[in-house]
Protein backbone atom coordinates (compact mmCIF):
# COMPACT_ATOMS: atom_id res chain seq x y z
CA UNK A 1 0.00 0.00 0.00
CA UNK A 2 1.45 3.38 -1.05
CA UNK A 3 0.42 6.50 0.88
CA UNK A 4 1.05 10.14 -0.04
CA UNK A 5 0.26 12.95 2.40
CA UNK A 6 -0.32 16.65 1.84
CA UNK A 7 0.11 19.52 4.33
CA UNK A 8 -3.67 19.83 4.56
CA UNK A 9 -3.91 16.15 5.45
CA UNK A 10 -1.31 16.60 8.22
CA UNK A 11 -3.35 19.42 9.71
CA UNK A 12 -6.53 17.38 9.62
CA UNK A 13 -4.72 14.54 11.40
CA UNK A 14 -3.53 17.03 14.04
CA UNK A 15 -7.09 18.21 14.70
CA UNK A 16 -8.41 14.66 14.80
CA UNK A 17 -5.76 13.62 17.31
CA UNK A 18 -6.56 16.61 19.50
CA UNK A 19 -10.23 15.70 19.75
CA UNK A 20 -9.45 12.02 20.26
CA UNK A 21 -6.89 12.67 23.00
CA UNK A 22 -8.80 15.42 24.77
CA UNK A 23 -12.29 14.00 24.75
CA UNK A 24 -11.37 10.30 24.88
CA UNK A 25 -9.05 10.75 27.90
CA UNK A 26 -6.08 9.36 26.02
CA UNK A 27 -7.68 6.12 24.87
CA UNK A 28 -7.10 5.56 21.17
CA UNK A 29 -10.16 4.94 19.04
CA UNK A 30 -8.13 2.22 17.33
CA UNK A 31 -7.97 0.23 20.57
CA UNK A 32 -4.25 0.54 21.31
CA UNK A 33 -3.96 -0.29 24.98
CA UNK A 34 -0.32 0.72 25.48
CA UNK A 35 -0.99 4.47 25.52
CA UNK A 36 -2.43 5.77 28.78
CA UNK A 37 -2.07 9.42 29.75
CA UNK A 38 -3.94 12.48 30.96
CA UNK A 39 -5.87 14.87 28.79
CA UNK A 40 -3.60 16.78 26.44
CA UNK A 41 -3.77 20.54 26.16
CA UNK A 42 -3.55 22.38 22.85
CA UNK A 43 -0.22 24.03 23.73
CA UNK A 44 1.48 20.74 24.53
CA UNK A 45 -0.02 19.07 21.49
CA UNK A 46 1.14 21.89 19.23
CA UNK A 47 4.69 21.58 20.60
CA UNK A 48 4.65 17.86 19.94
CA UNK A 49 3.34 18.36 16.43
CA UNK A 50 6.04 20.96 15.71
CA UNK A 51 8.70 18.49 16.86
CA UNK A 52 7.23 15.73 14.72
CA UNK A 53 6.99 18.02 11.68
CA UNK A 54 10.74 18.56 12.01
CA UNK A 55 11.56 14.91 12.77
CA UNK A 56 9.38 13.27 10.11
CA UNK A 57 10.96 14.43 6.87
CA UNK A 58 8.85 14.75 3.70
CA UNK A 59 8.78 11.30 2.10
CA UNK A 60 9.26 10.40 -1.52
CA UNK A 61 7.07 7.38 -0.80
CA UNK A 62 5.34 5.94 2.29
CA UNK A 63 4.75 2.25 2.93
CA UNK A 64 2.17 0.78 5.31
CA UNK A 65 3.62 -2.15 7.24
CA UNK A 66 1.39 -5.09 8.29
CA UNK A 67 2.20 -4.32 11.94
CA UNK A 68 0.77 -0.80 11.72
CA UNK A 69 4.04 1.11 11.21
CA UNK A 70 4.38 3.63 8.42
CA UNK A 71 7.79 3.56 6.77
CA UNK A 72 8.69 6.82 5.03
CA UNK A 73 11.18 6.64 2.15
CA UNK A 74 13.18 9.83 2.67
CA UNK A 75 15.86 11.22 0.37
CA UNK A 76 19.28 10.43 1.82
CA UNK A 77 20.26 14.09 2.09
CA UNK A 78 16.98 14.94 3.87
CA UNK A 79 17.24 12.36 6.68
CA UNK A 80 17.26 13.57 10.33
CA UNK A 81 21.03 13.17 10.77
CA UNK A 82 21.79 16.37 8.94
CA UNK A 83 19.90 18.50 11.44
CA UNK A 84 22.85 18.01 13.80
CA UNK A 85 24.95 21.19 14.04
CA UNK A 86 28.16 19.21 13.58
CA UNK A 87 26.86 17.57 10.41
CA UNK A 88 25.49 20.56 8.48
CA UNK A 89 28.33 20.33 5.95
CA UNK A 90 28.97 16.59 6.29
CA UNK A 91 29.09 14.72 3.01
CA UNK A 92 27.71 11.18 2.98
CA UNK A 93 30.49 8.62 2.75
CA UNK A 94 29.89 7.24 -0.74
CA UNK A 95 32.73 4.71 -0.93
CA UNK A 96 31.76 1.73 1.24
CA UNK A 97 34.33 0.91 3.90
CA UNK A 98 36.11 -2.40 3.93
CA UNK A 99 34.27 -4.65 6.36
CA UNK A 100 36.38 -6.41 8.99
CA UNK A 101 37.83 -9.70 7.83
CA UNK A 102 35.21 -12.40 8.22
CA UNK A 103 36.10 -16.04 8.66
CA UNK A 104 34.80 -18.13 5.77
CA UNK A 105 31.85 -20.41 6.51
CA UNK A 106 31.69 -23.61 4.49
CA UNK A 107 28.83 -25.50 6.11
CA UNK A 108 25.20 -24.45 5.96
CA UNK A 109 24.35 -26.80 8.82
CA UNK A 110 25.99 -26.26 12.19
CA UNK A 111 25.42 -27.79 15.56
CA UNK A 112 25.06 -25.84 18.72
CA UNK A 113 27.36 -26.79 21.61
CA UNK A 114 24.77 -29.22 22.98
CA UNK A 115 24.95 -31.23 19.75
CA UNK A 116 21.49 -30.34 18.45
CA UNK A 117 21.11 -29.13 14.87
CA UNK A 118 20.85 -25.35 14.74
CA UNK A 119 20.04 -25.14 11.00
CA UNK A 120 22.17 -22.06 10.50
CA UNK A 121 22.19 -20.54 7.00
CA UNK A 122 25.56 -19.40 5.72
CA UNK A 123 24.81 -15.74 5.13
CA UNK A 124 21.52 -14.98 6.83
CA UNK A 125 21.65 -16.53 10.30
CA UNK A 126 18.21 -18.06 10.60
CA UNK A 127 16.55 -15.05 9.00
CA UNK A 128 14.95 -15.68 5.61
CA UNK A 129 15.90 -13.03 3.09
CA UNK A 130 12.24 -12.17 2.41
CA UNK A 131 11.06 -11.93 6.02
CA UNK A 132 13.66 -10.24 8.15
CA UNK A 133 11.60 -7.08 8.70
CA UNK A 134 7.82 -7.00 8.72
CA UNK A 135 7.42 -3.97 6.44
CA UNK A 136 8.90 -6.01 3.56
CA UNK A 137 6.03 -8.50 3.62
CA UNK A 138 3.77 -6.49 1.32
CA UNK A 139 6.43 -6.47 -1.40
CA UNK A 140 7.02 -2.72 -1.40
CA UNK A 141 10.49 -1.18 -1.11
CA UNK A 142 12.06 2.25 -0.97
CA UNK A 143 13.35 3.74 -4.23
CA UNK A 144 17.05 4.16 -4.96
CA UNK A 145 18.48 7.26 -3.32
CA UNK A 146 16.13 7.10 -0.33
CA UNK A 147 16.32 5.51 3.13
CA UNK A 148 13.46 3.96 5.12
CA UNK A 149 12.53 5.85 8.29
CA UNK A 150 9.88 4.65 10.74
CA UNK A 151 7.38 7.50 11.14
CA UNK A 152 6.95 8.84 14.69
CA UNK A 153 3.48 9.73 15.93
CA UNK A 154 1.84 11.85 18.62
CA UNK A 155 1.06 8.63 20.49
CA UNK A 156 4.76 7.69 20.48
CA UNK A 157 5.68 10.99 22.14
CA UNK A 158 2.86 10.89 24.68
CA UNK A 159 3.98 7.49 25.97
CA UNK A 160 7.29 9.03 27.07
CA UNK A 161 7.69 11.11 30.22
CA UNK A 162 8.11 14.29 28.23
CA UNK A 163 9.03 15.61 24.82
CA UNK A 164 12.62 15.97 26.05
CA UNK A 165 12.71 12.31 27.14
CA UNK A 166 11.27 10.98 23.88
CA UNK A 167 13.67 8.49 22.30
CA UNK A 168 16.23 8.63 25.11
CA UNK A 169 17.42 6.17 27.71
CA UNK A 170 16.76 7.23 31.27
CA UNK A 171 19.66 7.38 33.67
CA UNK A 172 19.00 7.02 37.38
CA UNK A 173 21.03 8.99 39.89
CA UNK A 174 21.48 6.03 42.23
CA UNK A 175 24.61 3.97 41.51
CA UNK A 176 24.47 0.21 41.24
CA UNK A 177 26.57 -1.99 43.49
CA UNK A 178 28.98 -3.45 40.93
CA UNK A 179 32.55 -4.62 40.84
CA UNK A 180 34.95 -1.89 39.78
CA UNK A 181 36.00 -3.86 36.69
CA UNK A 182 32.43 -4.50 35.55
CA UNK A 183 31.02 -1.18 34.38
CA UNK A 184 27.34 -0.68 33.68
CA UNK A 185 26.46 1.42 30.65
CA UNK A 186 23.33 2.76 32.35
CA UNK A 187 24.30 3.26 35.97
CA UNK A 188 21.28 3.31 38.24
CA UNK A 189 18.72 1.29 40.10
CA UNK A 190 16.07 -0.28 37.95
CA UNK A 191 18.34 -1.53 35.16
CA UNK A 192 19.41 -5.17 35.40
CA UNK A 193 21.85 -6.97 33.14
CA UNK A 194 23.33 -10.29 32.16
CA UNK A 195 26.41 -9.38 30.16
CA UNK A 196 29.78 -10.54 28.92
CA UNK A 197 32.51 -7.92 28.63
CA UNK A 198 36.11 -7.45 27.59
CA UNK A 199 38.88 -6.16 29.81
CA UNK A 200 40.06 -2.59 29.27
CA UNK A 201 42.07 -2.46 26.08
CA UNK A 202 43.53 0.18 23.80
CA UNK A 203 43.15 -1.97 20.69
CA UNK A 204 39.39 -2.25 20.17
CA UNK A 205 37.99 -0.91 16.93
CA UNK A 206 34.65 -2.70 16.87
CA UNK A 207 32.69 -5.79 17.82
CA UNK A 208 30.48 -8.46 16.30
CA UNK A 209 28.04 -11.14 17.47
CA UNK A 210 25.07 -13.21 16.34
CA UNK A 211 21.98 -12.99 18.57
CA UNK A 212 18.81 -15.03 18.39
CA UNK A 213 15.57 -13.06 18.52
CA UNK A 214 12.66 -13.58 20.93
CA UNK A 215 9.63 -11.64 22.15
CA UNK A 216 9.98 -11.58 25.95
CA UNK A 217 7.05 -10.61 28.14
CA UNK A 218 7.00 -6.98 29.33
CA UNK A 219 5.05 -6.43 32.55
CA UNK A 220 4.45 -2.65 32.47
CA UNK A 221 4.65 -0.09 29.70
CA UNK A 222 7.71 1.83 30.95
CA UNK A 223 9.87 -1.30 31.13
CA UNK A 224 11.84 -2.78 28.25
CA UNK A 225 13.91 -5.84 27.43
CA UNK A 226 16.81 -5.65 25.02
CA UNK A 227 19.74 -7.69 23.75
CA UNK A 228 22.60 -5.71 22.30
CA UNK A 229 26.26 -4.90 21.72
CA UNK A 230 27.83 -1.91 23.49
CA UNK A 231 31.03 -0.35 22.08
CA UNK A 232 32.39 1.97 24.77
CA UNK A 233 35.07 4.50 25.64
CA UNK A 234 35.44 7.15 28.33
CA UNK A 235 34.72 7.29 32.03
CA UNK A 236 31.97 5.15 33.54
CA UNK A 237 31.84 7.37 36.61
CA UNK A 238 31.83 10.75 34.88
CA UNK A 239 29.88 12.52 32.20
CA UNK A 240 32.06 11.79 29.18
CA UNK A 241 31.18 8.15 28.44
CA UNK A 242 30.88 7.47 24.70
CA UNK A 243 28.70 4.52 23.67
CA UNK A 244 27.53 3.03 20.38
CA UNK A 245 24.87 0.34 20.68
CA UNK A 246 22.82 -1.95 18.45
CA UNK A 247 20.64 -5.04 18.86
CA UNK A 248 16.98 -5.96 19.27
CA UNK A 249 14.55 -4.52 21.78
CA UNK A 250 10.98 -4.90 23.03
CA UNK A 251 9.73 -1.56 24.37
CA UNK A 252 5.98 -0.81 24.54
CA UNK A 253 6.71 2.75 25.65
CA UNK A 254 8.93 3.52 22.67
CA UNK A 255 7.08 1.61 19.94
CA UNK A 256 3.54 1.10 21.22
CA UNK A 257 3.60 -2.70 20.97
CA UNK A 258 5.45 -5.80 22.21
CA UNK A 259 7.27 -6.75 19.00
CA UNK A 260 11.07 -7.13 18.97
CA UNK A 261 12.66 -4.44 16.83
CA UNK A 262 16.08 -3.67 15.41
CA UNK A 263 17.46 -0.66 17.27
CA UNK A 264 20.51 1.55 17.63
CA UNK A 265 21.61 4.03 20.28
CA UNK A 266 24.47 6.46 20.78
CA UNK A 267 25.68 8.98 23.35
CA UNK A 268 28.82 11.05 23.86
CA UNK A 269 28.05 12.30 27.38
CA UNK A 270 26.90 9.28 29.40
CA UNK A 271 23.23 9.47 28.33
CA UNK A 272 22.75 13.03 29.54
CA UNK A 273 21.98 15.37 26.63
CA UNK A 274 23.38 13.74 23.49
CA UNK A 275 22.16 10.78 21.47
CA UNK A 276 18.97 8.80 21.15
CA UNK A 277 17.39 5.60 19.89
CA UNK A 278 17.33 4.92 16.18
CA UNK A 279 16.73 8.05 14.08
CA UNK A 280 14.76 9.92 16.76
CA UNK A 281 17.40 12.64 16.84
CA UNK A 282 20.12 13.79 14.48
CA UNK A 283 23.34 11.76 14.38
CA UNK A 284 23.24 8.34 12.73
CA UNK A 285 23.47 8.49 8.92
CA UNK A 286 21.60 5.71 7.17
CA UNK A 287 22.82 4.50 3.77
CA UNK A 288 20.76 1.33 3.25
CA UNK A 289 17.37 1.48 1.50
CA UNK A 290 16.08 -1.92 2.71
CA UNK A 291 16.64 -1.89 6.48
CA UNK A 292 14.47 0.35 8.68
CA UNK A 293 15.94 0.99 12.10
CA UNK A 294 13.18 0.65 14.70
CA UNK A 295 11.13 -1.70 12.51
CA UNK A 296 9.89 -5.08 13.72
CA UNK A 297 11.96 -8.21 13.12
CA UNK A 298 10.32 -11.35 11.78
CA UNK A 299 10.32 -14.37 12.10
CA UNK A 300 11.13 -15.06 15.77
CA UNK A 301 12.62 -17.94 17.70
CA UNK A 302 10.21 -20.49 19.15
CA UNK A 303 10.56 -22.40 22.42
CA UNK A 304 11.86 -25.89 21.53
CA UNK A 305 11.30 -24.95 17.88
CA UNK A 306 12.95 -23.01 15.07
CA UNK A 307 15.62 -20.55 16.11
CA UNK A 308 16.15 -17.28 14.23
CA UNK A 309 19.11 -15.00 14.76
CA UNK A 310 20.65 -11.78 13.48
CA UNK A 311 24.30 -10.84 13.07
CA UNK A 312 25.38 -7.34 14.02
CA UNK A 313 28.81 -5.76 13.60
CA UNK A 314 29.95 -2.27 14.64
CA UNK A 315 33.39 -1.10 13.58
CA UNK A 316 35.51 1.95 12.87
CA UNK A 317 36.40 2.68 9.26
CA UNK A 318 40.24 2.76 9.29
CA UNK A 319 40.35 5.45 6.60
CA UNK A 320 37.72 8.02 7.54
CA UNK A 321 37.12 7.17 11.20
CA UNK A 322 33.33 6.82 11.00
CA UNK A 323 31.72 4.02 13.03
CA UNK A 324 29.74 1.71 10.74
CA UNK A 325 26.98 -0.79 11.47
CA UNK A 326 26.53 -4.00 9.51
CA UNK A 327 23.52 -6.33 9.57
CA UNK A 328 24.03 -9.94 8.51
CA UNK A 329 27.38 -10.90 7.07
CA UNK A 330 27.75 -8.22 4.40
CA UNK A 331 24.98 -5.60 4.56
CA UNK A 332 25.92 -2.04 5.49
CA UNK A 333 23.20 -0.12 7.35
CA UNK A 334 24.88 3.24 7.93
CA UNK A 335 27.30 4.99 10.24
CA UNK A 336 27.84 7.30 13.19
CA UNK A 337 30.15 10.11 11.98
CA UNK A 338 33.38 10.54 13.93
CA UNK A 339 32.40 14.17 14.63
CA UNK A 340 29.78 13.01 17.14
CA UNK A 341 32.29 11.59 19.61
CA UNK A 342 35.19 12.51 21.83
CA UNK A 343 36.80 9.29 23.10
CA UNK A 344 35.36 7.11 20.34
CA UNK A 345 36.85 9.47 17.78
CA UNK A 346 40.01 7.51 18.53
CA UNK A 347 39.10 3.95 19.56
CA UNK A 348 36.99 1.91 21.98
CA UNK A 349 38.30 0.62 25.30
CA UNK A 350 35.60 -1.93 26.13
CA UNK A 351 32.87 -4.04 24.55
CA UNK A 352 29.83 -5.52 26.26
CA UNK A 353 27.40 -8.09 24.86
CA UNK A 354 24.19 -9.19 26.56
CA UNK A 355 20.75 -8.39 27.89
CA UNK A 356 19.23 -5.53 29.83
CA UNK A 357 15.80 -5.02 31.37
CA UNK A 358 14.14 -2.28 33.36
CA UNK A 359 12.81 -3.39 36.75
CA UNK A 360 10.43 -0.65 37.90
CA UNK A 361 9.06 -2.66 40.86
CA UNK A 362 5.65 -1.25 39.99
CA UNK A 363 3.83 -3.37 42.57
CA UNK A 364 6.55 -3.34 45.20
CA UNK A 365 8.12 -6.54 43.92
CA UNK A 366 10.52 -7.53 41.18
CA UNK A 367 9.19 -7.25 37.65
CA UNK A 368 8.20 -10.31 35.65
CA UNK A 369 9.61 -8.71 32.49
CA UNK A 370 11.68 -11.38 30.79
CA UNK A 371 15.20 -11.13 29.42
CA UNK A 372 16.12 -12.95 26.22
CA UNK A 373 13.66 -15.81 25.83
CA UNK A 374 12.48 -15.46 29.43
CA UNK A 375 14.33 -18.66 30.38
CA UNK A 376 17.53 -19.11 32.37
CA UNK A 377 20.86 -19.81 30.70
CA UNK A 378 21.08 -23.40 31.90
CA UNK A 379 18.01 -24.33 29.84
CA UNK A 380 20.29 -24.22 26.80
CA UNK A 381 19.64 -24.36 23.08
CA UNK A 382 16.07 -23.93 21.85
CA UNK A 383 14.95 -22.60 25.23
CA UNK A 384 17.39 -19.94 26.37
CA UNK A 385 18.56 -16.98 24.32
CA UNK A 386 22.17 -16.86 23.10
CA UNK A 387 24.96 -14.70 21.71
CA UNK A 388 27.37 -16.68 19.56
CA UNK A 389 30.61 -16.00 17.70
CA UNK A 390 31.61 -13.05 19.87
CA UNK A 391 34.40 -11.16 18.11
CA UNK A 392 36.26 -7.87 18.38
CA UNK A 393 37.84 -5.80 15.61
CA UNK A 394 41.55 -5.08 16.03
CA UNK A 395 43.74 -2.27 14.67
CA UNK A 396 44.21 -4.15 11.39
CA UNK A 397 40.45 -4.23 10.77
CA UNK A 398 40.47 -7.96 11.43
CA UNK A 399 37.98 -9.97 13.47
CA UNK A 400 39.43 -11.96 16.34
CA UNK A 401 37.53 -14.21 18.72
CA UNK A 402 36.77 -12.58 22.09
CA UNK A 403 38.52 -15.20 24.23
CA UNK A 404 39.19 -13.28 27.43
CA UNK A 405 35.71 -12.23 28.53
CA UNK A 406 34.14 -11.94 31.95
CA UNK A 407 30.45 -12.27 32.75
CA UNK A 408 28.19 -10.51 35.19
CA UNK A 409 24.54 -10.56 36.31
CA UNK A 410 23.32 -8.44 39.22
CA UNK A 411 20.89 -11.07 40.50
CA UNK A 412 21.32 -14.63 39.25
CA UNK A 413 17.96 -15.61 40.70
CA UNK A 414 16.24 -13.25 38.26
CA UNK A 415 18.50 -13.32 35.18
CA UNK A 416 21.76 -15.16 34.62
CA UNK A 417 24.47 -15.88 32.07
CA UNK A 418 26.75 -18.87 31.29
CA UNK A 419 29.59 -18.62 28.77
CA UNK A 420 31.65 -21.23 26.93
CA UNK A 421 33.35 -21.84 23.57
CA UNK A 422 33.26 -24.31 20.72
CA UNK A 423 34.80 -24.72 17.28
CA UNK A 424 31.61 -23.67 15.51
CA UNK A 425 30.12 -21.08 17.84
CA UNK A 426 33.46 -19.61 18.95
CA UNK A 427 33.01 -17.71 22.21
CA UNK A 428 29.31 -17.78 23.12
CA UNK A 429 26.92 -17.57 26.03
CA UNK A 430 23.36 -18.30 27.00
CA UNK A 431 21.61 -15.69 29.12
CA UNK A 432 18.26 -14.41 30.39
CA UNK A 433 15.52 -15.31 32.79
CA UNK A 434 11.88 -14.72 33.73
CA UNK A 435 12.39 -12.03 36.35
CA UNK A 436 10.04 -12.53 39.31
CA UNK A 437 9.85 -16.09 40.63
CA UNK A 438 10.05 -17.85 44.00
CA UNK A 439 13.75 -16.94 44.34
CA UNK A 440 13.44 -13.48 42.76
CA UNK A 441 11.23 -11.08 44.67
Amino acid sequence: MVIRFSNLYSRLVFLLLFFVLFFNNGRSVWGMNYTKYRKVGTLRLSRIQKHLDNLNKPPVLSIQSPDGDIIDCVHKRKQPAFDHPLLKTHKIQRVPPKMPTVKSMVKTQEEDPSGKSANISQNEGYIRRDAWQMWHQNGKKCPKGTVPVRRSTVHDVLRSNSLYDFGKKRRSNAPLARRADAPDVVSGNGHEHAIAYTGTSSEIYGAKATINVWDPKIEVINEFSLSQIWVLSGSFDGSDLNSIEAGWQVSPELYGDSRPRLFTYWTSDAYQATGCYNLLCSGFIQTNSRIAIGAAISPLSEFEGSQFDVTIVIWKDPKLGNWWMGFGENTLVGYWPAELFTHLADRATMVEWGGEVVNSRANGEHTSTGMGSGHFAEDGFGKASYFRNLEIVDSDNSLISAHDISTLAENNNCYNIKSSSSSQWGTYFYYGGPGRNDQCR
